[in-house]
């Protein structure tokens, strides 16, 4: 099975992710959660083997144009991944499955590797 990494294919750092994938002539599955979204099976397994603190994005567009109230709520997880399901594109991306079973978020050349089976 092939690793798969989620994310939007516009993004810039998506991009990179992907081209790293190909460089290496490593397989791999895009699935695009602007248009496919995350299901909450998904995020449940993100958000319990990394915690929901790295997935949300609070840097982002889709951040910023979220209202004030909702920005400055104090997250715990259950609100974090509440708003993650309503609002895929706060998740920050890539997120990576990979084939050993490993998860990762966000691209760091250097640390992917280590998640190789």
């Amino acid at each position: 099975m092939a690793s798969v990494m989620y994310g939007i294919a516009n993004c810039d750092t998506v991009k990179k992710a992907r081209a790293w994938f190909t460089e290496r002539g490593m397989p791999h599955h895009f699935h695009d959660y602007k248009k496919q979204g995350v299901t909450a099976v998904h995020l449940d397994r993100w958000i319990d083997q990394l915690g929901w603190e790295p997935l949300l994005n609070r840097k982002g567009t889709t951040w910023r144009k979220l209202d004030d109230a909702t920005r400055s709520t104090s997250f715990d997880a259950p609100s974090a991944r509440q708003l993650m399901l309503a609002h895929p594109n706060v998740i920050k991306r890539p997120v990576v499955e990979w084939e050993g079973g490993a998860i990762t978020v966000g691209f760091d050349a250097a640390q992917w590797p280590r998640a190789l089976p």
